[in-house]
């Protein structure tokens, strides 16, 4: 088997969440743990290789969950052919929401642009949900039933999701609705809360200071955004461009270790690049900041060691984190946001800087 909970399974344990105190964290992902853009995305597509031929003849939309299963979900829609939109915690503006919740996550609101799924939903005969993991499958049940409620049509339902830790009682009750399952992995997470409990918490805790740092910040025309509705090949075209035209505004480096950084639900672009400068010979990891507060510890089996705490570069009120940064030859930052948030900027790089010297930030406006 190429996966296995081996692999792709790391217990790590959430901060002050009383609703579940653990948090699975997947060591191959490239979002809290730095790892290789190409192997990130062979992943994502291998999930997508579990779906391909299994609707043939329906008409998919891909819909991924912010924050994390972001990018799983536009490289599997690259991988189907098929248009895709994430959902959000953002505030957009001139949109409507569909809104539902995700209960045990630390922020609970999601949102899904309503104009968008107004304009597709009649020529979809299936909608797949793209997750990282499933456990009870609440959160799904939850926007399915805002859909149903809000379009009375009979769209057919299905997850994938790189694991899926469902229990026999709620895998029936997909299996009463007619939501198909596919999945990567089979996980067993009966133990995984007092797993999380036995690591000591003992780890860095640093609080990035928002001191102004002069770096290079390059805006890079032709943004396309996920958070609306994409043909997936388009996407991907538009990250294509956008890895270019960096290529053109800076000279890449050629067999060098270097970072490259996305900013919370921004993670696919910054995978795409990353995995573009590995063809170039580079050794490369990604990771992005994200909104969860996750305990780091020492144990070497425990996955992540070093916590930064930083603003958002979204929205300076909101705290962010990145996670064990290493000294790398370069560190690119690619992101979304409208750097009007100088604190989170600051802060973001300031954290960065600690280890590293050239440091460049790449806008996509």
């Amino acid at each position: 088997m190429k996966y296995s909970q081996k692999t792709l399974v790391r217990i790590a344990k959430r901060e002050n969440n009383t609703k579940r105190n653990y948090l699975v964290v997947n060591p191959l992902q490239g979002k809290h743990v730095p790892a290789s853009p190409s192997k990130a995305l062979a992943l994502f597509s291998d999930l997508a290789d579990v779906v391909q031929g299994k609707y043939t003849g329906e008409k998919l939309l891909l819909i991924g969950f912010a924050e994390t299963a972001t990018a799983i979900g536009a490289q599997a829609a690259i991988a189907l052919g098929t248009e895709y939109i994430q959902t959000t915690r953002e505030v957009m503006k001139g949109v409507d929401y569909l809104f539902f919740s995700e209960e045990h996550s630390h922020a609970t609101e999601q949102k899904l642009v309503k104009n968008d799924m107004d304009e597709v939903v009649g020529r979809v005969d299936r909608i797949v949900f793209v997750e990282d993991e499933v456990t009870t499958g609440k959160t799904i049940l939850n926007i399915i039933s805002v859909m149903q409620k809000e379009y009375r049509k009979d769209i057919k339902f299905a997850v994938a999701s790189i694991l899926n830790g469902m229990s026999e009682e709620h895998r029936m009750l997909y299996e009463e609705n007619s939501i198909d399952l596919h999945y990567l992995v089979k996980t067993d997470h009966s133990r995984y809360g007092e797993i999380a409990d036995t690591f000591a918490g003992d780890g860095a805790y640093k609080k990035s200071d928002y001191v102004q740092q002069k770096v290079p910040v390059v805006p890079i025309a032709g943004r396309m955004d996920a958070r609306r509705l994409v043909d997936a090949h388009a996407y991907e075209a538009a990250c294509r461009k956008l890895f270019e035209d960096i290529s053109v505004a800076r000279t890449l480096p050629v067999k060098k270790r270097i970072l490259v950084v996305g900013t919370e639900e921004f993670m696919f672009p910054a995978l795409f690049i990353g995995a573009e400068l590995e063809k170039l010979g580079n050794e490369v990891k990604c990771h992005s900041t994200t909104r969860s507060p996750i305990i780091v510890s020492t144990e070497e089996q425990y996955p992540l060691h070093a916590r930064y705490e930083l603003r958002s570069l979204y929205d300076a009120d909101r705290r962010t984190f990145l996670y064990d940064i290493d000294a790398y030859d370069q560190v690119l930052v690619v992101t979304d946001a409208e750097l009007s948030e100088d604190e989170g900027v600051d802060s973001l790089i300031h954290a960065l800087a600690v280890q590293n010297k050239n440091i460049t930030v790449f806008r996509w406006c």
